[in-house]
């Protein structure tokens, strides 16, 4: 067993309405400047939040000029807004990428170091901003981790910020924000979420530990997330998936994901397709892959997908990919590279791509070579 580390958020809130009570969390930090990174749909759900601050005389600026997935570049222009602006508090309201920036925004100012000396796991030094992250979406798990991933233009590679410092201190979940995040969003950042935990749970460095908050996120997104892609006002359905992603959020630190996200990462980068969309593509596939590795614990995740056990662990393990499969499906989410206009002769640039995530493809159960990952992309063309 490998040793355990894990950084929990300083303060968790969890449930329906609970941003109502953020107003109150913030004064008690005794805050004079705030910035809210979110993104413009937001805008009119928060405005009773940004109202209450302005009351309390709190200066507040709000930035949404992150739209789609953040870059270098990005977070140096906000950091030049920030840095003149000079807030106590730092929040992020949004998906996963705000919710990144908003991490990295606090903890670059009053830093000496930049964000080219933080690229990397275990660079960033300290944090001395309060940092407060509120997720939109039930996917990426960000509010809890201690990850921010960015596009590095100079390559067109995604790359990590990995620090317990990324840790925010408040984290608060309100599953009602993410009543208005359309299917096709859900069904994408579910799926997100779901792997995640599949990844955590089957990991060559798994811990018992987290494999609690793996196996109950499995169980907890695979039986609601369809439900809460076809009926988005379902608030039962949206809390049990929100409760998920958070469970998939605190297997990032300690364990973290594998094969499925690192070939993932070039369909985002070179093709520009949402993360969630990239995983949801590759998920069955890589299973295939992997579960001759590990047939006992895919089995146990098959079961956490609400199959039943079959005779042995590899058909038991078979029927989850089936339940994988189907899952994509009902959720509407395509299920082939093709499907999303990616080229066929651009998979041995994306297999190179691919094998440059060692921090990811070291974690995975079974050895992934170049060619291992031209035949799971074709696999899923």
């Amino acid at each position: 067993m490998q040793p355990l580390k894990i950084h929990f958020p300083g303060k968790l809130v969890f449930g329906n309405g609970t941003l109502d009570q953020l107003c109150d969390e913030i004064t008690a930090l005794s805050a004079e400047r705030i910035l809210i990174v979110t993104i413009s749909p937001l805008l009119d759900r928060l405005n009773g939040l940004i109202t209450k601050l302005k009351a309390a005389n709190i200066l507040v600026r709000i930035d949404v000029n992150i739209m789609q997935e953040p870059s270098f570049a990005d977070v140096e222009q906000l950091m030049q807004e920030a840095n003149e602006f000079n807030p106590d508090v730092v929040a992020g309201i949004g998906g996963g990428s705000v919710l990144d920036v908003a991490k990295l925004i606090a903890a670059l100012l009053d830093n000496e170091q930049q964000l080219k000396d933080i690229t990397g796991i275990g660079l960033l030094k300290k944090r001395s901003k309060k940092l407060i992250c509120v997720p939109a979406t039930s996917g990426t798990g960000s509010e809890v981790s201690p990850n921010a991933i960015l596009v590095d233009e100079t390559d067109n590679q995604k790359k990590g910020i990995i620090s317990p410092f990324l840790v925010p201190d408040i984290v608060y979940v309100d599953p009602l924000l993410t009543i208005s995040v359309p299917p096709a969003i859900t069904a994408a950042t579910g799926l997100d979420a779901l792997t995640h935990c599949l990844e955590a749970y089957t990991n060559l460095f798994a811990q018992p530990f987290i494999d609690v908050y793996a196996y109950e996120g499995m169980r907890l997104i695979a039986a609601n997330l369809v439900q809460a892609v076809k009926n988005g006002n379902d608030e039962e359905a949206r809390s049990q998936v929100a409760m998920g992603s958070l469970l998939g959020g605190f297997c990032l630190g300690p364990v973290n994901t594998a094969g499925v996200h690192a070939l993932s990462y070039p369909l985002g980068s070179t093709f520009h397709l949402a993360h969630g969309l990239s995983n949801a593509l590759l998920l069955p596939y890589v299973m295939e892959f992997n579960c001759v590795a590990a047939p006992k614990k895919y089995a146990e995740v098959a079961m956490a997908l609400g199959c039943s056990r079959e005779n042995d662990d590899m058909k038991t393990a078979l029927r989850g990919i089936d339940k994988i499969r189907s899952l994509i499906s009902e959720c509407g989410v395509p299920a082939r590279l093709s499907e999303v206009g990616i080229p066929r002769e651009a998979i041995p640039q994306m297999a190179a791509d691919a094998m440059k995530i060692t921090r990811l493809l070291k974690n995975n159960p079974r050895p992934v070579t170049e060619a291992d990952a031209i035949a799971i992309y074709n696999a899923a063309y």
